[in-house]
């Protein structure tokens, strides 16, 4: 994707017209004491601005000047409210912490709409406003409103990738490529030459990155593209014994989840392989791309890896302090590890003639 050009600043404005960086801030304040410039030279600040695609943060101007100190938090699923086996609620707690701790007051947004008719742009207007800035997240979002949050520059970060076409956002994100990858290495390192990969279908931006460290871990193992199966899943429905079956005939030996924000696909898996008469880990090894909360429906220690989903929280409320209290209009990314838990569902493949 490429990079969005640096947003102009009233230093830019100043250097463009060749007057002074205080005469462009008095233009653009708005205020009675912007009178005190002379017409044309307002105008001609107002003119620049509007050509170099100037906006004023005034968010950000209300925090440098302490008549603030709000922060939002918006989700684009209704998370509120959430227990303590919510996906979400790690998150919840860690942007909670880290606001209390730096001396804000958190305001939550509940979206007056429902589903997938959630909007932060209802009827035209930014609603997170009342807010210095927001700390966002959610996998079922609108990407032009996003977009609109990029250009009239409100101060936000996404918890979670998020790609937008032509703008560059800010985001706290999992580093789902090199855990992924490392899930891989040590199946090979096992054994597993032939694996399945239950793909969520949608293309977001964590499913890609996990494919992503999927092929690079095979390609290090020297596994061909050919020993993967990949089967998108949108419907837990369509994990069926018959595709346990299908992967044991073809000779696979570990299969790869891809979690939702539950474990529905990962009940369902284990369902389906009972009901095969596979056996996990003896029969077939599986491991969990992520870590939904598990239910009472599932008693396994599954294999997996751990997002740290309240320190994710913690940093994109440290990400968006950084932006309020800067002008350097350049957005803050950064990436977050896991952490690997052994489990108890991979073993190594089974010989040739002993599985079920």
């Amino acid at each position: 994707m490429a990079a969005q050009r640096r947003r102009a600043t009233q230093k830019d404005i100043a250097r463009h017209l060749g007057v002074s960086q205080a005469t462009v801030s008095l233009v653009v304040s708005g205020g009675p004491a912007s009178d005190q410039v002379a017409a044309d030279t307002r105008r001609a600040v107002l003119e620049a601005a509007a050509e170099l695609g100037y906006t004023v943060n005034a968010a950000a101007r209300s925090l440098k000047g302490g008549r603030n100190r709000l922060l939002g938090l918006y989700t684009f699923e209704p998370v509120f409210p959430v227990d303590q086996r919510d996906f979400y609620f790690p998150f919840l707690l860690g942007v909670e912490e880290a606001t209390a701790q730096h001396g804000y007051d958190l305001l939550l947004f509940s979206s007056a709409t429902e589903g997938d008719l959630r909007r932060i742009y209802a009827g035209g207007v930014n609603r997170l406003k009342v807010a210095d800035g927001c700390v966002l997240l959610g996998r079922h979002l609108h990407r032009d409103d996003l977009a609109e949050l990029v250009d009239e520059d409100f101060p936000f970060v996404f918890i979670g990738r998020r790609e937008v076409p032509g703008r560059e956002l800010s985001y706290v994100a999992v580093d789902y490529v090199g855990a992924t990858r490392d899930t891989v290495s040590a199946l090979a390192e096992r054994g597993h030459r032939r694996l399945a990969y239950l793909k969520l279908t949608g293309d977001q931006e964590p499913t890609r990155d996990r494919e992503m460290g999927l092929r690079q871990g095979t390609r290090d193992a020297g596994i061909h593209d050919d020993d993967v199966v990949v089967h998108p899943i949108d419907d837990a429905a369509a994990i069926t014994p018959a595709l346990f079956d299908e992967w044991l005939a073809a000779g696979v030996t570990a299969v790869l989840i891809e979690p939702s924000e539950d474990d529905t696909a990962v009940v369902a898996v284990e369902q389906a392989a009972a009901a095969a008469g596979v056996r996990i880990p003896e029969d077939c090894s599986a491991v969990l791309l992520g870590d939904p909360p598990l239910s009472e429906a599932t008693e396994r220690n599954w294999t997996r890896y751990t997002l740290p989903r309240a320190q994710m929280g913690r940093e994109a409320v440290r990400l968006l302090l950084e932006l309020l209290e800067t002008d350097d209009g350049r957005p803050r990314q950064m990436f977050v590890g896991c952490t690997p838990v052994e489990g108890d569902t991979v073993a190594a493949p089974p010989r040739k003639g002993t599985s079920r």
